[in-house]
C-alpha cells in the first residue's frame, strides 16, 4: 500500500468564495455599477436567526465588522460558523466575520492545501459560500443575463484559479443556471469540456419554486451530465430550507434533523423514473450522514411491493427501487458510527467520507483520527473503499485520487 493509499479523499468540503472573484472573473460588459457581486466590510448591531436561509439584522451601531457580498438587492453577511476551523468549539457562533479573521486556507487555495495536509487529506470537492450550495442566489436574481455571466465566471474561476494550480487535490464543482434546464445542460457540457465532471443542484427543486424531478423538465439536465460523466451533488440544504418543527424551534432541531431533505431527495430520485431514463447518471447526497438509509431502502421496497398499484409506479419502476441506491447513488458520512456498523445494508460501495472544512461540523484537523474510530473493525480493503476508492469512482478521479482535468 502506498502512502497515497492512506490520505483522505473528501468529497464535501467548502470554498468562502475571494473577495476578488467576480471582479477579476465577471467580464466588463457584465459588471453593473452597485449591482453585480462584490464585497463591503460594515458594522454589525445585531443578527437574529430566523429560519432557513433567513436572518434578521441590525446594520445600526458601532458592533464588529463584518465583510459583506451585495449583489442586487441582497446583503449576504459572513458569519463566523461558516469559517469555524481554527476557533473554540463555543465560539463557532452566528457572530459576524471579515476576511482578515478567518483562517486563510477558507479561501485562499495554496493555504487550503497546506490545511489539507495537516489534516491527512490528499483531494477535495468544495461547495459553494455566496452562490449557496447550488448556485440559488443567481436563480433568485432579477437581472438573468447578469446571473448567467455570474455562473460563468464563477466556473471559470473554480476550474482555473481555485482548482488550477493544486497539482489535482481539488475538484472543480460546477454551478448551473436553474432557472433554464437547457441552459443548465450546456454549462454542463462547456464545464465538462474544460475538466469539470461534478455539478452542484438541489436536493429538492421544487423547494425552490422551480419544476420537480418528475415533471421531465429536467431530463435535457440529466441527459448532459449523464453523457459527460458529470456526477450531480447535492448539499444539504441545497432547498433553501432545512428540516423543522417550528418557526420558533432553535436552529439544534434543524441541524439534528438535516439528514432529512438527503432521505426524501433519494426517495424521489428512486421513484421517479429519472434512473430509468438516465441508467448511467451518478448523484451524489452530501453531508447527509448514512445511518437512516437502511431504513429508507427497506421502506421504498416494501411501498413498491405493496402500494405499486396505486402509488403511480408500476408503469414506471418495475423492480424494487432500492437498487438505484446500488447502481447509481453515492452517500458521505464524517460522525456517523451507526451508519458505519450498517454497512452491510447500505453497500460497501457507495459510501464515501467527508471532512466539511471550514463548517462548524468539520473534523478538522483530526479527521484521520475520527475516521479511523469510527471504522476500525473493517478491514483495510472496505476502509480504502470509504477513503478513496468510492470516491476515485464518483469523482471519475485518476488511480491516485487527483483530478485529472479535462479528458
Amino acid at each position: 500500500m502506498s502512502q497515497l493509499d492512506d490520505m483522505i479523499i473528501s468529497v464535501d468540503d467548502h470554498v468562502i468564495e475571494p473577495a476578488h472573484l467576480f471582479e477579476t472573473w465577471l467580464p466588463e460588459p457584465a459588471k453593473r455599477e452597485g449591482v453585480h457581486p462584490r464585497v463591503e466590510r460594515r458594522r454589525m448591531g445585531g443578527m437574529v436567526y430566523r429560519g432557513g436561509t433567513t436572518y434578521e439584522i441590525d446594520w445600526s451601531g458601532d458592533g464588529p465588522e463584518c465583510d459583506v457580498w451585495l449583489y442586487e438587492d441582497l446583503v449576504f453577511p459572513l458569519k463566523r460558523h461558516i469559517a469555524a476551523v481554527g476557533f473554540d468549539r463555543d465560539d463557532m457562533t452566528l457572530s459576524p466575520i471579515t476576511y482578515d479573521e478567518m483562517r486563510p486556507g477558507c479561501f485562499d487555495p495554496v493555504e487550503r492545501l497546506a490545511d489539507m495536509d495537516a489534516d491527512g487529506v490528499q483531494t477535495s470537492l468544495c461547495f459553494p459560500t455566496f452562490p449557496r450550495f447550488c448556485g440559488q442566489t443567481f436563480a433568485e436574481a432579477k437581472d438573468k443575463d447578469l446571473a448567467l455571466a455570474c455562473v460563468e465566471a464563477y466556473n471559470r474561476w473554480m476550474i482555473e484559479e481555485w482548482c488550477g494550480s493544486a497539482a489535482g487535490r481539488l475538484v472543480p464543482l460546477g454551478i448551473v443556471p436553474l432557472w433554464d434546464a437547457e441552459l443548465a445542460a450546456g454549462v454542463v457540457r462547456r464545464n465538462a469540456a474544460a475538466g469539470c465532471h461534478a455539478v452542484a443542484y438541489s436536493e429538492i427543486p421544487a423547494k425552490l419554486g422551480l419544476p420537480s424531478i418528475h415533471t421531465g423538465y429536467w431530463d435535457p439536465f440529466f441527459q448532459a451530465c449523464e453523457e459527460t460523466g458529470t456526477v450531480v451533488c447535492m448539499h444539504i440544504g441545497s432547498s433553501s430550507q432545512m428540516p423543522s418543527t417550528s418557526a420558533d424551534a432553535p436552529p439544534a432541531v434543524a441541524a439534528t434533523l438535516s439528514f432529512g431533505n438527503a432521505m426524501s431527495s433519494v426517495t424521489d430520485f428512486m421513484f421517479s423514473g429519472v434512473l430509468v431514463r438516465f441508467p448511467s447518471l451518478k448523484i451524489a447526497y452530501s453531508e447527509g450522514q448514512i445511518g437512516w438509509v437502511p431504513y429508507i431502502l427497506e421502506r421504498a421496497d416494501d411501498v413498491w411491493e405493496q402500494h405499486r398499484a396505486w402509488g403511480g409506479v408500476a408503469d414506471t419502476i418495475t423492480e424494487p427501487p432500492s437498487r438505484f441506491w446500488k447502481s447509481n447513488i453515492f452517500g458521505c458520512f464524517f460522525r456517523d458510527p451507526h451508519g458505519v456498523e450498517n454497512l452491510d445494508k447500505i453497500g460497501v460501495d457507495t459510501v464515501t467520507f467527508e471532512t466539511d472544512y471550514p463548517h462548524t461540523d468539520s473534523t478538522w484537523p483530526h479527521s484521520r483520527k475520527i475516521f479511523d474510530e469510527q471504522t476500525s473493525f473493517l478491514s483495510p480493503d472496505l476502509k480504502w473503499k470509504l477513503l478513496r476508492g468510492n470516491a476515485i469512482r464518483m469523482l471519475g478521479l485518476s488511480d491516485e485520487g487527483l483530478w485529472a482535468g479535462s479528458r
